[in-house]
């Protein structure tokens, strides 16, 4: 595949990656014997939005009291739920996030307890939380971390007692690389194709709900935007026939990412509306793969890892469509703001 390196994906994802399970279950296990009030799920931009699909599943499924929260806003809002008893998680790639530093430190400074997961070693954050891992590479980072996380917020359930299938989910959260990997090669001639097609498109809608909603905020913000330099507004599907759907005509582009937890009937409505306006309507649905060996239960959890992966592959299309490297910035670390 077009600037895809499948045995760099796998080594770093799935051996170094998976490699991470008994870390990850000591660090979690001691904060349990030494007990927290509740979990903040920290970061800005891209991390920020990597939190919301764990905020969504511990939600759905737990009891546990969660907060994802964005960083800069959580230092200065004076949030009555954080204590020193808090479990404060982070991720990063670089390691040196001027809002994630300032959140951990003021985290700290309140005896809270900080893990991240970070990609670049050696930096800032991981000498200032108390728990890190550092996986070593930028390079399928955002892989490596969903996949992580998923551990790390289900190992929480596990000691809480609310998720007894801790040990078949892990199993079937090895799989789940191979998955990713086999979903990216099915997808990757329409991933092509969407590249062609919308070179030249100046605007996106971005649907999504549930815990595909982190995706839906951060691919419109953090890739089209950002990256690419396209207007793009992400839109919750609850909220799409609140106002957004008035903007819809027969050009508008709306990409509809759609998972299989219990907020799919939302995304089903949108669908059905844009259909009816719009022919440029995108559906990426997570239904249409196979995720070999993962179980009806957990399909809907890895939905998240799945869906980022097959957005990945429409990012560098349209960096070679519109000969715009993802790594061009104008303002972004480029002056003080």
């Amino acid at each position: 595949m077009f600037k895809f390196d499948e045995e760099l994906f796998l080594r770093l994802v799935e051996t170094e990656g998976l490699a991470y399970r008994s870390q990850i279950e000591e660090i979690v296990d001691g904060i349990c014997r030494k007990g927290y009030s509740n979990i903040f799920m920290i970061g800005s931009g891209g991390t920020i939005a990597m939190m919301y699909p764990y905020e969504y599943i511990l939600k759905s499924n737990s009891s546990i009291d969660v907060h994802a929260e964005i960083a800069a806003e959580f230092v200065v809002m004076n949030n009555k739920h954080f204590s020193k008893d808090s479990v404060c998680i982070f991720t990063s790639v670089s390691g040196t996030t001027k809002e994630t530093i300032e959140a951990i430190e003021y985290c700290k400074s309140r005896g809270a307890t900080t893990f991240a997961l970070v990609a670049e070693p050696d930096t800032p954050i991981t000498k200032l939380v108390d728990h890190c891992i550092t996986t070593g590479s930028e390079k399928h980072s955002f892989d490596t971390f969903f996949i992580l996380l998923y551990m790390v917020v289900f190992r929480f359930m596990h000691n809480r007692n609310e998720f007894p299938q801790y040990e078949q989910f892990t199993k079937e959260v090895a799989l789940l690389p191979r998955a990713i990997l086999d979903a990216v090669k099915a997808f990757d001639p329409k991933a092509e194709a969407f590249a062609i097609e919308h070179k030249d498109t100046d605007y996106h809608m971005m649907v999504g709900s549930g815990n595909l909603w982190g995706n839906t905020y951060s691919y419109a913000m953090c890739v089209l935007e950002e990256m690419q330099w396209i207007k793009a507004k992400s839109i919750h599907a609850a909220e799409f026939f609140h106002g957004t759907l008035e903007l819809v005509v027969e050009d508008t582009s709306v990409i509809l990412l759609k998972g299989e937890d219990e907020t799919r009937p939302l995304t089903d409505r949108v669908e059905r509306f844009a259909e009816k306006v719009t022919k440029r309507l995108t559906v990426i649905d997570t239904k249409d793969f196979a995720m070999e060996g993962i179980s009806e239960e957990f399909r809907k959890h890895f939905a998240v890892s799945i869906n980022w992966a097959l957005l990945s592959r429409i990012s560098v299309y349209l960096e070679r469509e519109r000969n715009h490297p993802l790594t061009l910035r104008r303002y972004y670390r480029k002056m003080e703001y």
